[in-house]
């Protein structure tokens, strides 16, 4: 059996199988089953799901690691943000790696398919003026500029 084993700094958020956990003190842990988790920066708050390609993350991250009764939803809704964005998107590039990310998904490697995602995020911040996630408030005259992916505003 393989195991994995983590470095946990005090503070900091993991979520392992749709459970939230904020340590309080430093933590070694050690997994040794396979679990569905995601922590540090990698975990995306619904509040900072503002953009087109932030949405795309927040809905792949639920399917992997939300609540078992939402990640069928949250893969859906993750297809139909991807075909929303490649729709507006002038970026071949984007579409490549949004194509890739569902792929993965599907394949059960969910880390490198947040991660080609996590790359159209920061092409979008670039594009729009925007810090990325956990890197800082977001300019509110950018965010102003957002095209919604529901046709509500994105603030």
């Amino acid at each position: 059996m393989t195991t994995l084993v983590l470095e946990i700094r005090a503070g900091e958020l993991m979520v392992v199988n749709g459970t939230a956990l904020r340590f309080r003190s430093r933590a070694r842990l050690e997994l040794v089953n396979r679990a569905r988790f995601l922590f540090g920066k990698q975990v995306m708050a619904p509040e900072e799901a503002t953009t087109p390609a932030r949405r795309i993350y927040f809905a792949l991250q639920t399917a992997y690691v939300g609540p078992e009764e939402l990640r069928e939803r949250a893969m859906a809704e993750a297809h139909d943000l991807v075909e929303q964005f490649q729709q507006a998107t002038t970026s071949a590039l984007a579409r490549q790696l949004l194509d890739r990310a569902l792929a993965l998904a599907e394949a059960d490697e969910w880390y490198p398919a947040l991660k080609n995602v996590r790359v159209v995020m920061r092409h979008e911040a670039a594009v729009l003026g925007l810090p990325m996630p956990g890197e800082g408030p977001p300019d509110p005259a950018a965010q102003a500029r957002l095209p919604s992916v529901h046709g509500q505003d994105s603030r």
